[in-house]
């Protein structure tokens, strides 16, 4: 066993930052009186294009009228089976097709 040797420290209340409202409670003391919060130190501030998702996504949560339910139970049964097959060509296709919009 080791031996820390030094000056003895007394107990002592960690101070927070807090207002002057706050109060220390020691070790077997009174623990009734409300004692104040830190305030938060930490912000967030999000930019425009992060703003513009949220608002994108919220938007598309809220409109599921364009969703095919029943194509989408197909592709899932034909992937769980293993008979879906890709059409590279007509992805290409898409691909260009999108990639034309966005530069227009």
């Amino acid at each position: 066993m080791t031996k820390i040797e030094g000056a003895a420290m007394s107990p002592r209340p960690v101070e927070t930052g807090a207002s002057a409202a706050a109060q220390s409670v020691r070790a077997g003391g009174e623990r009734t009186a409300p004692i104040a919060a830190t305030p938060a130190a930490d912000s967030l501030r999000l930019t425009g294009e992060a703003t513009g998702l949220q608002a994108i996504e919220r938007e598309l949560g809220a409109a599921p009228a364009g969703i095919d339910v029943g194509r989408v139970n197909a592709i899932r049964a034909a992937l769980a089976d293993g008979s879906y097959r890709v059409d590279a060509q007509a992805v290409a296709d898409r691909m260009i097709d999108f990639e034309r919009a966005l530069t227009q």
